[in-house]
């Protein structure tokens, strides 16, 4: 079958004034009575449980890989060919409903070529949702496609009213592998999350799960949540998710992960984020570009169980890095883009002043282990280059169950950064011709700090390296903006690599977040 012809023997609908109207109301009925209604061998009674089940009996079962045959006209695609495949917004599904959230579907094709199983799931019934032409707009000359040779879709998007009562927008996104991101009211997609890492910097390369098939509950009239369930499949292991969606403000995403390894896995991540730092003020002179600056998320926050919030600002390194903090267990962790002045990028396109934040708050105790952050050379703005998660100190070991709960917050900021004492600004640069670096660090509302405005001395500054030598430290209030500044300079002594730290001391009492930064030469 190639791409069938709307308005071709449909009969009129009563309902809809135009023939167009109707012939989008037919279609959009099809697809939903198929996958909704009726019975057959297809539906099945579903839940959370039973999602376990199946996870735990996959893992038992050798890994089959799901791909579309190396003759499939879809792999031949190229990029341009592909984006001109596009959902139809009239054929959403739940449109003519009066749900509060719609669904669009992604088409196989170009370097989509794994395709996933969506189920919709009403009243605990399970009905698989088909794969149709019908659903899509091909803008382009294409070889013939059969539905039955695409095998299901390449992913999924969910629309909801986020940011004004009368528009469907979308703000959730699964494409790709255990690839999600999302965002909160007003804001743009940046970084992304994944289901989970596999031997993200281990000897043998990574290895990426996905998830392989989809439950997507159908909401009530009144709800504003929506469930989706995930089946996640590797070689090495298998896992059933389920994730209760709010969006808002900040979009929040709960997430329930069961994994069910079928081999030891010494090396994995927990909730782990990818994200692109290009440069800003400490790296600036690298990058023959208009703009200041160029990333999705600046810096790395942490909150460790003694209470300590950690700034870490992200690099573009001139070499694969990796960073580890340990902990006794993680309390959250995030990567945040906190400058939000267009001036900073100057970029009216990207709007990288908009690009989303997300802050991860496990919601039980994970034991100890350690924060990774991994940080990938790269010199183009395309390609993600930052990694972080939660690595346990203990692996996961072959024919055994594993459950972690975590919260994820996609919004402009983390719920527990500073309201005194942010770090907003990092930057960097040479001492003269010496081979002294200089690092400069900004603190919000210094202003605030008692007795600093008429002695800036108020403030005790400990700073500290890991190499080479610290020649100097002071700091300062800006009174024009409010900020206290630090200025440390840094002697590598003929060093390669330094850790750096930075703490603030008001009144004998810890003030604002501690920063560290990994140099390199």
């Amino acid at each position: 079958m190639i791409f069938p012809l709307r308005g071709v023997n449909y009969p009129t609908c009563a309902a809809f004034l135009k023939l167009g109207a109707c012939l989008t109301c037919l279609a959009t009925q099809a697809v939903l009575a198929q996958s909704e209604s009726g019975s057959g061998d297809d539906q099945t009674s579903f839940s959370q449980a039973w999602l376990d089940s199946k996870a735990r009996e996959l893992a038992r079962q050798q890994f089959q890989p799901a791909v579309l045959d190396a003759d499939n006209p879809l792999q031949a695609l190229d990029y341009d060919q592909y984006r001109r495949i596009v959902f139809d917004p009239d054929q959403a599904i739940w449109r003519d409903t009066g749900l509060p959230f719609q669904l669009q579907m992604f088409h196989p094709g170009f370097l989509s070529t794994t395709p996933v199983t969506v189920h919709l799931v009403a009243e605990g019934t399970a009905k698989p949702l088909p794969f149709s032409t019908e659903l899509f707009d091909y803008h382009a000359s294409l070889p013939a496609i059969d539905p039955a040779d695409v095998g299901g879709f390449a992913g999924f998007r969910i629309h909801y009213p986020i940011n004004t009562p009368e528009r469907f927008e979308e703000f959730l996104v699964f494409l790709g592998a255990s690839y999600f991101r999302a965002v909160g009211r007003e804001q743009f997609y940046g970084l992304s999350a994944r289901g989970l890492a596999v031997n993200t910097v281990g000897p043998g390369g990574e290895e990426f799960p996905r998830f392989s098939e989809f439950w997507i509950e159908r909401p009530d009239l009144q709800d504003t949540q929506i469930v989706v369930h995930a089946l996640l499949d590797s070689p090495s292991l298998t896992g059933s998710y389920r994730f209760l969606v709010t969006p808002g403000e900040s979009t929040r995403i709960d997430v329930d992960a069961t994994l069910f390894p079928r081999q030891d896995l010494p090396r994995m991540g927990i909730a782990p984020l990818t994200s692109m730092f290009l440069f800003d003020a400490t790296n600036r002179s690298r990058f023959d570009d208009y703009r200041s600056a160029v990333h999705d998320s600046d810096g790395l926050q942490f909150l460790r169980a003694n209470g300590e919030i950690v700034w870490r600002p992200l690099t573009n390194p001139g070499r694969l890095q990796v960073s580890a903090f340990a902990d006794t267990r993680p309390v959250g962790f995030g990567l945040l883009q906190r400058h939000r002045e267009f001036a900073h990028f100057n970029d009216g396109e990207a709007r990288y002043d908009k690009r989303t934040s997300l802050w991860i708050e496990p919601l039980d105790d994970w034991g100890m282990g350690h924060l990774e952050l991994v940080e990938i050379p790269t010199g183009e703005e395309t390609s993600d280059n930052i990694v972080a998660y939660w690595q346990p100190a203990r692996g996961l070991e072959a024919g055994g169950e594993y459950h972690f709960r975590y919260r994820m917050v996609w919004g402009y900021d983390s719920p527990v950064s500073p309201a005194q004492g942010r770090i907003v600004e990092t930057a960097a640069g040479a001492v003269d011709k010496s081979p002294e670096r200089v690092f400069v660090i900004d603190y919000s509302n210094g202003d605030r700090i008692p007795g600093v405005t008429s002695d800036p001395a108020t403030v005790t500054i400990n700073a500290s390296t890991s190499a080479g030598v610290i020649t100097d430290i002071s700091g300062t209030l800006l009174e024009p903006t409010g900020r206290y500044r630090v200025y440390i300079k840094l002697d590598p002594d003929g060093a390669e690599l330094a850790e750096l730290r930075v703490t603030l001391e008001a009144g004998g009492q810890p003030w604002g977040e501690t920063w560290l930064y990994r140099w390199t030469q």
